[in-house]
């Protein structure tokens, strides 16, 4: 019998090898996958990415002329709730805007701090000049049934229009003064319907810029900008510090209205024009549009606490899904360095191409790729900050923003289909 019990420990030992070696090889064949992957998803990005137009590089005599008329140009809808520290950096840089002439309402969102009396008070500095801009304020006590707060000062601000061009930013924004000429008549000579500017974002510290670099990143992956202009690709693109859209294409598509309980406003904005058919362009220009977005690494837990759970549409099967892939990104690597041999390779080559990827955003995002090694870190705190908005969400049955709760049940109903 003993001849038996030792045939079986070796056709056992000889199984755990066979399992052993087919894991270890399903490990290398799926490290491989993914640095191919992303090797693959950078060079698309290089490639892409560089074709996009920078409005700092632009000849402006080759850009048709902004036609002339007895109105404004242009009206500029800047709404703001408890921005007092920022909103008259913005307005006075809409102020100093050349080549055109603005119509700017400012609406003050039910803020509980001295925002309202900042707007008046470059608004009676306005008045008593002769410039060709208008600074008109408005001021929004309540907060009607159905709406959140955003849209509904938006929409407010957009019924008083009285230019061909409509633009929808954000009371911590600041404005080259060459900034809107440039974009108007890159507009038109594009012939869009639709067009943003990526603004460029303050960083005060290398964490930040990491934390920036590893978002537009992961971004990429779901919106391909250098597709954003192709009626045939389902990428389209909007962004809270500047949306720039003809005012009858705004009407056609039911305005702000239409998104009355939208909490990613400026993503949906461009996701119905592209959805209606509409002629929808990018541009870059550093440091042309720019904003104090994030405040520290971790800056964006905060900033993903109203966003991040309304990016996929309050699903859960789908938050954690999403969550799921980001925890691969950062653990799976990291793995494949560890384990050594074709495996490291894999992994190494997986860094690489991230940071090549760091690398095509660079002229969006000004961060270097060498900030690429902080990776796994900074998209475990995207996966944080997604997480705990989901569990807010769910724990509140609904968003807190700016000190209004919205309730769930009909943030849900007003969702709609995903981007």
């Amino acid at each position: 019998m003993g001849w038996a019990v030792r045939a079986a420990a070796a056709f056992s030992d000889t199984c755990r090898m066979v399992s052993a070696n087919l894991a270890g090889q399903i490990f290398l064949g799926l490290s491989w996958l993914l640095a191919l992957a992303w090797l693959w998803h950078a060079v698309a990005c290089l490639r892409g990415m560089a074709t996009l137009p920078d409005l700092t590089r632009i000849d402006a005599g080759s850009l048709p002329p902004i036609p002339s008329g007895d109105g404004p140009d242009l009206t500029v809808v800047v709404p703001a709730c408890n921005e007092e520290s920022s909103i008259k950096a913005t307005l006075r840089s809409l102020l100093a805007s050349n080549g055109l002439r603005l119509q700017i309402i400012a609406v003050n969102d039910r803020s509980s701090d001295r925002t309202g009396e900042r707007m008046d008070e470059v608004a009676a500095d306005v008045a008593g000049c002769a410039g060709p801009h208008s600074l008109q304020v408005m001021h929004i006590s309540e907060l009607p049934a159905g709406w959140l707060g955003k849209p509904h000062a938006m929409a407010m601000g957009a019924q008083q229009a009285a230019s061909p061009w409509l633009l929808f930013t954000d009371g911590d924004v600041i404005f080259d003064p060459q900034t809107l000429e440039l974009a108007v008549r890159h507009a038109q000579a594009e012939k869009a319907d639709h067009l943003v500017v990526v603004p460029t974002v303050i960083l005060k510290t290398w964490s930040e810029a990491a934390m920036l670099g590893v978002m537009n990143v992961l971004g990429g992956w779901t919106i391909r900008l250098w597709k954003v202009a192709d009626p045939r690709a389902r990428d389209s693109i909007g962004v809270g510090g500047f949306n720039l859209i003809r005012r009858d294409v705004y009407t056609r598509l039911g305005g702000f209205e239409r998104l009355r309980m939208e909490v990613v406003d400026d993503l949906r904005l461009g996701w119905i024009v592209k959805r209606g058919g509409y002629a929808q362009r990018i541009a870059v220009g550093p440091h042309l549009v720019r904003i104090r977005w994030l405040q520290g690494a971790l800056g964006v837990v905060h900033l993903a606490e109203k966003n991040g759970f309304a990016v996929y549409r309050y699903r859960v099967w789908l938050t954690l899904l999403a969550s799921l892939g980001l925890a691969v990104q950062i653990v799976w690597p990291l793995l494949a360095i560890a384990a050594g041999g074709w495996a490291l390779a894999a992994g190494l080559l997986t860094y690489v191409s991230i940071a090549l990827t760091f690398q095509a955003n660079r002229r969006e995002t000004l961060v270097s790729p060498w900030l690429a090694i902080f990776f796994a870190p900074a998209t475990a705190v995207v996966l944080y900050a997604l997480l705990r908005s989901m569990v807010l969400a769910l724990v509140r049955n609904g968003v807190d923003w700016r000190g209004t709760r919205y309730p769930l049940d009909e943030l849900r109903r007003h969702a709609g289909r995903g981007f």
